[in-house]
């Protein structure tokens, strides 16, 4: 009966899920396309009243840029005038040709453990392998009479020695020669926000009318976990909800996804990495998510009322780019005191937000009390197992009545085996008399179901679990166990392939699976018993490649949990095996 109960358990839990999918996430991307459709045919007309621009093309850079014409990182960089930055978490530069942020490291996160010389490279140049920068222009109605800057106009600067500093911003400039002066002001923070006014100065005695715009394109799809809870690639949260889209469905559909907001943000995150550019929120704007052969993906925006400047005068126009790790308190302070629409949801907390974030701030409070990321793995699991404690003991202890129930259940299913509506009654009879609900066992897991999987996600989503070390042979909780039995743990001189690393610890949490069936009476079944019997070695086989600190999670609660259920199983004298 425990089986079954676990079986239903977790059948119930899946369809839990799926239900809460339908019901609560954002509406399907052909729903969102649709209803986008259908304001952009509503709002046709910008606030201006001033001639409507073309918005369906726009410049995304170098087309002519293919595979076989890519370069190293070195080699590009030498190939434009650039201005150097340096901040405490970051350095590297911005490209003038184009006006550019393509050459970004993270000084704070090293690529490998232990290598404090190599540090991330988050953006580089679009004519490389890793290609992924973000730029910022200008859109002018098709028929006009003067020039913007594109991608291949070089901007200056009038001290071509300076350095963006978290005190020092950069004045950019570009003259059209027919009197229209393009400025940018780039300042940044000790973090990863960009600030970028972009100035358009009119000294003719026509009216001109343009559009500001910005876009991060990405040269080809990195590298994924290749886990179905995370989300990697093109996001945004574009009219209060949150949009996400697949690097596989952009560029199979070759389709430009068209949003209209008057709040959000948009980019490209990976598991750890954001680049999202952050309009002014005062203001509406079309986003763009797109594919092209040569360019790669692409997430664009622009401001959806044109801007017309009369002769002499000026606009002015504020944006900012984030450009840097997805460090859960950054995000909320930037939200905060920006008003950035959702921006916490840069982070992939998963369905169950309201209790992914919480859990995540208390394991952040545990890791700064102990300075050890696992040893706080470990009291949040104690602390979710003592909150729970009451709702698991009810589960125990109604499981553990059924296991008494069990030899008279299963005469009553032998003697009416050939009537299967006389056996369900006999049984429901049995339940009634012994004031036992069959399903009681089930429910509260069911409750618990949603919190453990948090957990989980919560610990595989954050970064401060990246190169974390534990203790003895686990020095990064982001990576699953090194060590392998198939070489005696490190004793025989051999590495053998990644499928055969099993390590120590996902051994140890098979092991404490094994002890948790063996609480338990065996199913009456025999074919259920040997099914049951390999479950613990294909969990261990499959837990083996994920990351160690989900492991020791999944250990710890192990061990918990045989504790509780060893004492009620003793209270309630249940005969185990």
């Amino acid at each position: 009966m425990e089986n079954k109960n676990l079986i239903l358990a977790i059948t119930l839990s899946i369809g839990i899920l799926l239900l809460w999918s339908i019901l609560f996430e954002a509406p399907p991307l052909e729903e969102s396309r649709t209803n986008n459709q259908v304001q952009e045919s509503e709002n046709k007309t910008n606030k201006n009243n001033s001639p409507e621009i073309d918005f369906n093309s726009f410049d995304i850079g170098d087309s002519s840029i293919s595979s076989s014409e890519l370069v190293s990182v070195d080699e590009s960089l030498k190939k434009s005038k650039r201005i150097a930055i340096k901040t405490p978490s970051l350095s590297g530069s911005i490209n003038l040709l184009g006006l550019k942020i393509d050459d970004l490291i993270l000084e704070k996160y090293n690529e490998t453990l232990g290598s404090e010389l190599e540090k991330i490279r988050f953006l580089s140049p679009a004519d490389t392998q890793s290609g992924l920068e973000v730029s910022f222009g200008w859109i002018k109605p098709e028929d006009a009479s003067f020039d913007v800057p594109d991608s291949k106009s070089l901007w200056s600067i009038e001290d071509e020695t300076a350095i963006l500093t978290e005190n020092n911003k950069l004045k950019l400039e570009w003259n059209n020669q027919t009197g229209q002066i393009f400025q940018t002001f780039i300042s940044i923070d000790e973090n990863y926000l960009f600030d970028v006014k972009q100035v358009l100065i009119n000294n003719s005695s026509n009216e001109v009318i343009v559009n500001n715009n910005s876009k991060i394109i990405r040269k080809q799809s990195p590298k994924l976990s290749g886990m179905f809870i995370l989300h990697e690639g093109p996001i945004g949260v574009l009219e209060e909800k949150l949009e996400l889209v697949d690097y596989d469905d952009l560029k199979e559909d070759k389709e430009v996804l068209n949003f209209e907001s008057d709040n959000g943000w948009i980019g490209i995150t990976d598991k750890y990495w954001l680049a999202a550019l952050i309009p002014n929120q005062n203001i509406s704007f079309k986003s763009i998510y797109a594919y092209d052969d040569n360019q790669g993906y692409i997430a664009y925006f622009r401001s959806l009322d044109s801007y017309n400047v009369k002769p002499n005068s000026k606009i002015e126009i504020d944006s900012k780019v984030f450009a840097g790790a997805k460090e859960a308190e950054l995000l909320d302070i930037y939200q905060e005191k920006y008003n950035i629409y959702n921006f916490d949801l840069a982070i992939d907390w998963g369905w169950f937000y309201f209790i992914t974030k919480p859990l995540f701030y208390a394991i952040s409070y545990f890791y700064q009390l102990f300075g050890n990321f696992g040893v706080a793995i470990i009291i949040l699991t104690v602390i979710t197992r003592i909150v729970f404690f009451p709702l698991a003991n009810w589960s125990f202890i109604s499981m553990a009545k059924m296991k008494l129930l069990q030899p008279e259940m299963t005469r009553l299913k032998e003697l009416h085996k050939d009537d299967r509506q006389q056996q369900q009654q006999a049984l429901m009879a049995l339940y009634k008399k012994e004031k036992v609900n069959p399903v009681s066992g089930c429910l509260p897991i069911l409750i618990q179901i949603p919190f453990f999987f948090a957990i989980y996600k919560m610990l595989f989503i954050s970064i401060e679990m990246r190169h974390a070390p534990f203790y003895g042979w686990i020095q990064d909780l982001s990576v699953k166990d090194p060590t392998s039995i198939f070489n005696l743990f490190g004793l025989i001189p051999w590495d053998p392939p990644s499928f055969l690393i099993i390590g120590i610890w996902p051994i140890l949490m098979g092991f404490t699976m094994y002890i948790q069936q063996k609480l338990n009476p065996a199913p009456p079944d025999p074919i259920q018993a040997k099914i049951f019997a390999f479950f613990p070695l294909f969990i261990t086989i499959l837990l083996s490649q994920f990351a160690a600190g989900l492991v020791i999670y999944w250990t710890t609660n192990n061990l918990l949990s045989i504790l509780q259920q060893w004492i009620i199983t003793r209270r309630t004298k249940v005969k185990t095996n």
